[in-house]
């Protein structure tokens, strides 16, 4: 019987997280692309910010946990992209633990970062927001086996390292 595999991808704004997580789902033969942020954003009334106090960021895991076991026990592979911390990949990994978790942080340095922020509509610019972010996932200390610099590969070598790497399994 196949088991299903999760593919966990984080990583600042402008590290192409969103590009990335679409090529490798698209490449897989059954899988389910979700996106953090589409989930975080189910929210209308009574949104506030990830990073905000009064987040509905429990609400956001239980979503985000009940949309991926939804997708497993109907046989799909499932592509998650979202800003984590090693807490949330925890609580991953112990959920999910008869499956096979590949974990990737994709990281770029500053310039590719803010020049990447440039290119995306002007309401979804996030400007210096964008190092703030690089910094703290800097602080994660994440294994470096973990991560991907994607500054300066193309799309399809990132997507097809990380479907042939069993280093990132978890």
């Amino acid at each position: 019987m196949k088991m299903n595999k999760i593919y966990l991808i984080t990583g600042p704004a402008g590290v192409g997280k969103s590009t990335i997580s679409s090529l490798i789902a698209e490449s897989l033969d059954k899988s389910v692309l979700l996106e953090g942020d589409t989930i975080y954003h189910f929210v209308c009334g009574g949104y506030e910010s990830p990073w905000k106090e009064g987040n509905h960021l429990e609400l956001f895991w239980q979503n985000s946990i009940s949309l991926i076991k939804n997708s497993l026990i109907n046989g799909y592979d499932v592509v998650f992209n979202y800003i984590l911390h090693k807490t949330d990949i925890e609580k991953i990994k112990k959920e999910f633990s008869d499956c096979e978790i590949k974990f990737i942080c994709l990281m770029a340095n500053e310039k590719t970062i803010l020049n990447r922020d440039k290119l995306r509509i002007p309401d979804n610019q996030m400007g210096e927001r964008c190092i703030v972010l690089l910094n703290n996932f800097k602080k994660q200390n994440f294994d470096e086996r973990h991560i991907i610099d994607t500054s300066f590969l193309t799309q399809e070598e990132v997507y097809k390292k990380i479907l042939s790497d069993k280093n990132f399994i978890i």
